[in-house]
């Protein structure tokens, strides 16, 4: 019975993070993320899914600040709970992009088309990196 009112408090902290961040309250949704993966994550309860979910959104955020290292780690964390999800891999890769580190871009654009071969975004980002990385390249850089 203690773990069924687990999972339901950790599913109604995880629903209004979900809530503030589609309201673009980004500072709330942040903190109420961080509170579900700091409850949620010790537990033997947790769902992996809804943990990488967190970890990428709250990735977001800090996307949206430019704290682009605080949300690599997070993206990383994201992957680290669920390495089938693809959304982290991307969101990585174009910090990584954006940093001008065009392999680590590129494996992880390439990782995120390896779970899902119809990403769009991905294949285009994908695309672009190998054209920078190439013309970085000629450059001698």
């Amino acid at each position: 019975m203690e773990d069924q009112k687990h999972i339901v408090q950790c599913k109604t902290i995880l629903n209004k993070a979900h809530d503030e961040f589609n309201s673009n309250n980004f500072k709330h949704a942040e903190e109420l993320y961080t509170e579900f993966i700091n409850l949620c994550t010790n537990s033997s309860a947790f769902d992996a899914k809804d943990l990488a979910v967190a970890y990428n959104n709250r990735g977001q955020v800090k996307y949206f600040r430019v704290d682009f290292y605080e949300a690599m780690d997070d993206y990383s964390a994201a992957i680290k709970a669920n390495g089938q999800f693809e959304v982290p891999y991307y969101n990585r890769g174009l910090i990584r992009y954006r940093l001008g580190f065009f392999q680590d871009a590129e494996s992880d654009f390439k990782m995120a088309l390896d779970i899902n071969a119809n990403f769009e975004d991905a294949r285009q980002s994908l695309s672009q990196t190998i054209l920078d990385r190439e013309e970085k390249m000629k450059r001698g850089y």
